[in-house]
């Protein structure tokens, strides 16, 4: 796949997506997200506290787009979400970085992803005071989603002729069909 190449080539982009959703007011949102690979499988792993968490959970859905710079091809996915076992989600959470386990126990206890904090120095004082909470395992707040494309685009910005080559990749009935776009 390409993101194997990608990861091959030190891409820093390799690991990442933008996550498209709408909220109920059917605003868009976007935002740069961990792209994970569980098995054959892609994955997001979120916290039910973050609008986003709720934005796809309403929809069973979301755009993703994955940008391979040193590729110079983007890929923008629609999928339709399944929810990741709670016990894989925390298995999975165990491997962050201790920061990110104590904002997940941060989310839970003090305040919800995206909402106000009274300063950056509060933010950093409080999550100082939870390096305990990381070590109690993955809050319940933790969730993840598998990603199941049914609409894939492709584009590629350096085909050798000049012309970006395209192609959409949708799924019926149980295969995948192939088309040529004009980029």
């Amino acid at each position: 796949m390409d993101r194997q190449s990608a990861r091959a080539n030190g891409d820093p982009c390799a690991n990442l997506c933008t996550a498209a959703t709408v909220d109920g007011d059917n605003q868009p949102h976007a935002r740069t997200l961990v792209l994970r690979d569980l098995g054959p499988r892609m994955a997001l792993f979120l916290n039910q506290t973050s609008p986003k968490w709720q934005q796809i959970s309403e929809r069973g859905e979301v755009c993703v787009v994955v940008w391979l710079p040193s590729l110079s091809l983007q890929y923008r996915l629609q999928c339709h979400v399944e929810p990741i076992a709670k016990s894989l989600v925390d298995e999975s959470w165990l491997l962050r970085p201790d920061t990110p386990k104590r904002l997940d126990w941060y989310y839970t206890t003090h305040q919800p992803q995206s909402s106000t904090v009274d300063s950056r120095e509060v933010l950093l004082t409080r999550l100082e005071s939870m390096r305990n909470a990381a070590r109690q395992g993955a809050p319940e707040t933790a969730v993840g989603w598998y990603l199941r494309p049914y609409y894939v685009d492709r584009l590629n910005l350096d085909h050798p002729s000049g012309v970006h080559e395209r192609s959409a990749f949708q799924y019926k009935d149980g295969t995948w069909q192939e088309s040529v776009l004009v980029p």
